[in-house]
């Protein structure tokens, strides 16, 4: 825990000396990875060597130096388990689709999916919608024709409810006996990556006044809609970067209070570790 301490102090020294453009500053603060102990992995349990697809934003990105490390890497210490990781900036849940094709292309025989999307539906005001349309139809209910109501999935990328349709019905077609699970949006601090690109903290809703609570709450009931187990990083990932305290949590306290730094990423991984292991790896 020493190791983790010294990271934590590390990364406040260098947030309180930062100075210079603001935009520069938009780049991730360095801070020293943490060590993964052996008492901290979990040796023999459900995910070692498995394969794991990773569908998501900015969040789950790939980094472009050595120096930093996602949860999906915190992951294969902990958990031995091996990403692959299919994410871009931005993305929101209707520009996964096409990555489902391109996992299935390089890695066939993943054992288990997981999509961390959402932040971005809710920052570009897509409106939540309906899961279901709801008619009437004519059913043989025992042997006698009857007029009942009957609903049907919404099936269209112009809502976010239509978009998580679209997705885990390709996931479910695409992997039928793969395990397939959901993580919600963390909370979200400011940030400002360009005088273009600036997006208010969480207490503010989008222009649809809407808050991420809303989408939150939308992607828990797709877990029931779909039969898929939500990991509710929301509620239980414990980050909060809102809140000055966390800073040693967060890229960057002055121009992005949105993504977590390496530091965050464990306390993720960390997360996600005990959650996973609640759940089959496989089938």
């Amino acid at each position: 825990m020493s190791m983790l301490r010294s990271a934590l102090l590390s990364a406040f020294m260098l947030s309180a000396f930062v100075s210079g453009n603001v935009f520069a500053q938009s780049q991730a603060i360095p801070v020293t990875p943490v060590r993964v102990s052996p008492a901290m992995s979990t040796p023999g349990s459900q995910w070692q060597g498995c394969e794991v697809g990773f569908l998501g934003d900015s969040m789950s990105t790939l980094c472009d130096t050595t120096a930093n490390k996602r949860f999906y890497d915190y992951l294969h210490n902990l958990l031995g388990l091996t990403p692959h990781v299919y994410a871009r900036s931005g993305w929101q849940w209707k520009n996964l689709l096409g990555e489902v094709d391109k996992l299935k292309r390089d890695h066939p025989d993943v054992d288990a999916v997981m999509v961390w999307a959402g932040t971005n539906d809710y920052n570009h005001s897509c409106p939540i919608g309906e899961f279901f349309t709801e008619s009437t139809a004519q059913v043989n209910a025992n042997g006698k024709i009857e007029t009942r109501r009957c609903r049907s999935h919404v099936m269209s990328d112009s809502t976010f409810c239509g978009r998580i349709n679209l997705l885990l019905s390709k996931l479910k077609q695409t992997f039928p006996d793969r395990q397939i699970i959901l993580l919600t949006p963390i909370h979200r601090g400011f940030a400002r990556f360009s005088q273009s690109n600036v997006q208010p903290s969480e207490q503010y809703s989008n222009a649809l006044g809407l808050y991420i609570d809303d989408y939150v709450r939308t992607l828990r009931e797709a877990g029931s809609v779909w039969s898929v187990p939500v990991i509710d990083l929301y509620s239980i990932s414990g980050l909060y970067p809102a809140d000055s305290a966390h800073d040693c949590y967060i890229q960057n306290p002055e121009t992005d209070r949105l993504h977590p730094n390496t530091i965050g990423h464990f306390r993720l991984a960390r997360t996600l570790q005990y959650q996973l292991l609640s759940l089959p790896a496989k089938f």
